[in-house]
């Protein structure tokens, strides 16, 4: 069972490690070229949106690769 476990945790922690690294990205180049009003907001107000680009990343990818702007 902990073998299971230890698994599962393993799975968990890539998961957030590569959400924590697009987010950063997401968060500092990729908003502007999904929202166009995202240019103007402060970078304080755009990390508000890291913890949920982290849960959501695999969604925001997508999403980003088939803007037009890019």
């Amino acid at each position: 069972m902990t073998y299971i476990i230890n698994i599962f945790l393993g799975v968990l922690g890539i998961y957030f490690s590569i959400g924590l690294l697009f987010g950063l990205y997401f968060v500092i180049i990729g908003a502007t070229k999904i929202d166009p009003l995202m240019q103007g907001t402060k970078k304080k107000v755009r990390f508000l949106l890291l913890p949920g680009v982290i849960a959501t990343w695999p969604f925001l990818i997508v999403k980003l690769f088939k803007s037009k702007s890019i």
